[in-house]
């Protein structure tokens, strides 16, 4: 499966035709139960799990995600208004057709190095964009692409642009926020060339040195920038999501629950702990994310997902 950068350019290129074509490829999700799943619990997904196998039938995939026990939904791949190459407005209409409430949303600036050069076009991103989504009643616009930051000098200016973002997405009725992946667990320095990795360091650590994501905490404003945890990449960072949750709980309202495959898997990811701290936290809204899987189907591994967080007694 291509990485979410990647995805997110190219599904602007579907077309509606390929969409609703190449039945043969999606025959697979015939193996799943049409009979809807039973639970009370709200679980969210990130239709970028689903990547291209969701296009080839999107008011049947999405009735299929319901089936499985989804309720609602984040959106990847926007670009001027469309999602996939449908339109916002008819996306909204077969969500809701299944009964599938979106709630949030993922979507990139089209520059990745910020500048005060370019921070006008940004922000006029960020306006069309949020525009777009307060018209389908989305609460949250989230980036998930971080922007170069090589030094701390350059994480000030991305959390300038945050804040920014944030009053736009305010003014128009949403909630700005910002995921995270791996990269953001690094180190900048005043004045540095890139970023710097690993936990330890040996003697004294140089002067004013900071991980990423904290600066991007520190340095947005609270009533402006919010933040969606994603607990796999946190770990990959070699970091704590459960750890991050405790010192930042009226910052973190979003999550992402993420394994390496479908969820429980690996053995590697606490979930029991990360979703106890959740609740403690408040955090109302979570999006099951699937990345790329060895075998079967990303429908097949949704599903898998779905099954596990019904089955889990600590899962609401």
């Amino acid at each position: 499966m291509e990485n979410r950068r990647d995805f997110l350019k190219k599904a602007s290129l579907f077309t509606v035709a390929g969409m609703f074509a190449g039945k043969s490829s999606f025959a697979n999700i015939s193996k799943l139960s049409n009979v809807s799943a039973v639970t009370n619990k709200k679980i969210g997904l990130q239709i970028y799990s689903l990547g291209r196998e969701l296009y080839q039938d999107v008011p049947g995939g999405l009735k299929k995600i319901a089936q499985m026990g989804y309720s609602t939904l984040e959106l990847a791949g926007y670009n001027n208004g469309k999602i996939g190459n449908i339109e916002m407005s008819e996306f909204r209409k077969m969500s809701d057709d299944a009964g599938l409430k979106i709630i949030s949303s993922h979507l990139n600036p089209p520059v990745r190095e910020y500048t005060k050069d370019n921070k006008g076009e940004i922000s006029e991103f960020w306006k069309k964009a949020a525009d777009d989504h307060a018209k389908i009643g989305v609460k949250y616009i989230v980036q998930p692409g971080q922007p170069s930051t090589r030094s701390s000098e350059e994480v000030s200016i991305v959390c300038e642009v945050f804040n920014e973002a944030g009053k736009i997405a305010k003014e128009n009725g949403l909630i700005f926020g910002y995921h995270n992946h791996e990269m953001e667990f690094a180190r900048v320095v005043p004045g540095g060339k890139e970023m710097v990795f690993g936990r330890r360091f040996f003697g004294r650590a140089p002067e004013g040195m900071e991980v990423i994501y904290d600066a991007f905490l520190r340095q947005t404003d609270p009533e402006l920038v919010i933040f969606e945890l994603d607990v796999y990449w946190t770990v990959m960072g070699q970091s704590d999501p459960v750890e991050y949750m405790q010192k930042y709980p009226d910052r973190i309202k979003l999550l992402h629950i993420k394994d390496k495959e479908v969820l429980g898997e690996s053995g590697m990811m606490n979930f029991e702990k990360i979703f106890e701290q959740a609740y403690k936290n408040g955090i109302e809204d979570y999006f099951v994310e699937l990345e790329g899987i060895s075998k079967g189907t990303q429908f097949e591994g949704v599903k898998g997902c779905a099954d596990y967080l019904i089955k889990a007694p600590f899962v609401k």
